[in-house]
């Protein structure tokens, strides 16, 4: 296989732009009209994703040993989509097909069969993944909901009821679909430990322009029924036992897997007597979006072990710490030790890494998350849903 070929002609193709995706969907539904239904209606984002995630897959297909991990969990996500192993041939010829177009002479014998060859590749990994998952775990779990309060002009809190057990561990997340907005999943990390009644809080923070977000917060209601995919990510999951003392950095709704572990702690605190020290600095614009500062201070007020700061960008008179929160956790100390983990918006995360790092943090000893990414995958070419 000559990867080199691969590459150079995907970025042949790519320099296309959209008119990539467009032929691509256009020439899968109408060689297979019965997939359209796998996807939204509304498909811009869904072509967004399959130029990024072909481009990963394809320039790393040498060292399918370094991505096996991604691609699995492609193959595992796809299962929520109702995908088959058959649906593979079809994606598999459409996608040589749009190469064909775009390459036109560039479309040789040898780089029809290397493509097929990678592709082959991918889809076999692919579907025994799914395979091996069909046998442990449900494509979904199905939840209620059971509340939906509007914390902040852009903040919301849902909870939820699964049908079943939801097995996950705090600091993970999920893929949710909503009725609302119908084959559109977006991804959320629980912001509770695992309870006895097995209910579920998400905290959903409306995006500019996204396309389940502002209907999650508006106008999901209490009663309705959603999907819940297989929990993913180890990123921020940690033992009970856990003996590293921790820094927390959160923007927004980026708080939501730090809850979780805080539950996780203080679970193992009022058990044992014990917990690891942790400072969370929780960021946002106004003093307002600062949605959990109540239960925050409070749990700082009564548990030893917890410190919490609040830290507002955007208002001058703010009484507290003021400007950007990876900034001023750097401010605090040099946090040499200290295991620590940032979520938030790709600018807030990108700060707050370059902050810690220039004030003598470890980058050995970062963790972090984007919001919109936390699993820490890009979504594959057949799949539906953005980060919104």
């Amino acid at each position: 296989m000559d990867v080199a070929a691969l590459q150079d002609s995907w970025e042949t193709v790519a320099k296309s732009g959209d008119e990539v995706p467009l032929y691509f969907y256009s020439h899968l539904f109408l060689s297979h009209p019965e997939l359209r239904e796998l996807f939204p209606i509304g498909m811009s984002g869904q072509r967004d994703r399959l130029v990024t995630a072909l481009g990963q897959i394809v320039s790393n297909v040498h060292q399918i040993d370094q991505v096996v991990g991604f691609i699995q969990q492609l193959g595992r996500d796809h299962r929520r989509f109702s995908v088959v192993a058959a649906n593979y041939d079809a994606v598999g010829a459409s996608l040589l097909a749009t190469l064909r177009q775009f390459l036109g002479a560039g479309w040789t014998d040898s780089l029809a069969a290397d493509w097929a060859a990678a592709y082959g590749l991918v889809a076999k990994t692919m579907i025994e993944a799914a395979e091996q998952d069909e046998e442990m775990a449900p494509a979904w779990w199905m939840a209620d909901v059971m509340s939906v309060e509007r914390r902040t002009t852009d903040v919301g809190i849902v909870q939820l009821k699964p049908h079943e057990l939801y097995p996950y561990d705090p600091g993970q997340s999920m893929a949710v679909e909503v009725p609302q907005r119908p084959r559109l999943w977006r991804y959320f990390s629980p912001a509770n430990a695992p309870r006895q009644d097995g209910s579920l809080e998400l905290h959903v923070q409306i995006v500019d322009g996204g396309q389940v977000s502002p209907a999650v917060v508006r106008s999901l209601r209490s009663g309705d029924t959603v999907k819940l995919g297989r929990a993913v990510g180890r990123m921020f999951t940690l033992p009970a036992g856990e003996p590293r003392d921790l820094l927390l950095v959160a923007g927004g709704t980026g708080l939501s897997p730090f809850r979780a572990l805080l539950e996780q702690f203080d679970i193992r605190y009022q058990e044992t007597g014990s917990a690891p020290r942790v400072h969370l600095f929780h960021g946002a614009r106004m003093p307002w979006n600062l949605y959990a500062r109540e239960e925050m201070s409070r749990l700082s007020a009564s548990r030893p072990w917890f410190e919490y700061t609040e830290v507002v960008s955007d208002d001058p008179t703010f009484p507290g710490d003021r400007g950007q929160v990876g900034t001023a956790a750097a401010a605090r100390g040099s946090w040499q030790g200290r295991l620590t983990m940032v979520c938030g918006s790709p600018r807030m995360v990108q700060n707050t890494l370059s902050e810690l790092t220039s004030a003598g943090a470890s980058a050995t000893d970062i963790r972090s998350e984007e919001l919109g990414n936390l699993t820490g995958s890009t979504n594959p070419p057949a799949q539906v849903g953005e980060q919104s």
